[in-house]
């Protein structure tokens, strides 16, 4: 018979991927994993590839992400990343999942895999980046860095906005948010010539601030943005379009 719980089916998704996700626990990834900064509390150590085959089957399940969610498990948590649908995503579900960030992977994922899909993208990463909290703050720059990557139609004045943005908090010397900070200024340069231009100028203007975090995250971008690699690949971009 036929049960009539309308989540029957995602409650029974649930349960086989906790399962599986348990089955796949590997205690010796955990410390790999902590030692490059990811929280070990609650993660199981089953690896992104893994995790992006198990979610190929679940694609577009909105309802599932957000039981996934609920579970508090690191890797369920980035399964609810990969597989929930960017079109069901709201602003009080980005806020909330951003509150319960406690890892750098799973903000970025969250960010580059998710939100930077939703219309909401630029308003949150304008928002989250002036919050105090690290891993809040570093996902309005995650954003950031997904949005000028992935996003193919938006023009250039709203990245431009962004740049400001990222002047104003290289002061921020918390590690998590100046590498975030430093990965959206380089991704907004290596959109195209025009922002390649705005973003060395910002990162020149970052040099000149009296903080060591500022020194290192332009330091860092000019010597990506003004080399030859990324000067041709821009070019080759431009000719192609």
């Amino acid at each position: 018979m036929a049960s009539n719980n309308p989540h029957a089916k995602e409650n029974a998704a649930l349960n086989e991927i906790m399962r599986e996700l348990k089955e796949r626990a590997n205690p010796r990834n955990v410390a790999g994993m902590a030692a490059f900064g990811i929280n070990p509390a609650g993660t199981l150590g089953v690896n992104i590839p893994t995790l992006r085959t198990i979610a190929r089957c679940h694609a577009g399940n909105h309802r599932l992400a957000l039981q996934l969610w609920k579970t508090g498990v690191h890797e369920a948590r980035l399964l609810a990343a990969f597989v929930d649908d960017p079109r069901l995503v709201t602003p009080r579900q980005m806020d909330s999942w951003a509150a319960g960030f406690d890892s750098w992977d799973v903000c970025d994922q969250a960010c580059c895999s998710l939100f930077d899909q939703t219309p909401w993208a630029f308003e949150k990463a304008v928002e989250w980046s002036g919050r105090k909290e690290e891993f809040v703050k570093r996902a309005g720059f995650a954003l950031a860095a997904g949005l000028a990557w992935h996003d193919k139609k938006t023009g250039d004045k709203e990245f431009e906005k962004l740049l400001p943005i990222i002047a104003r908090e290289a002061r921020d010397g918390r590690n998590f948010v100046k590498k975030a900070v430093n990965w959206a200024l380089r991704n907004v340069g290596k959109r195209n010539a025009q922002l390649n231009n705005a973003a060395i100028a910002t990162a020149k203007r970052i040099a000149r601030q009296p903080f060591a975090s500022a020194r290192w995250i332009a330091a860092d971008a000019l010597r990506e943005l003004q080399s030859n690699a990324v000067k041709e690949r821009i070019a080759a971009k431009e000719r192609r379009s």
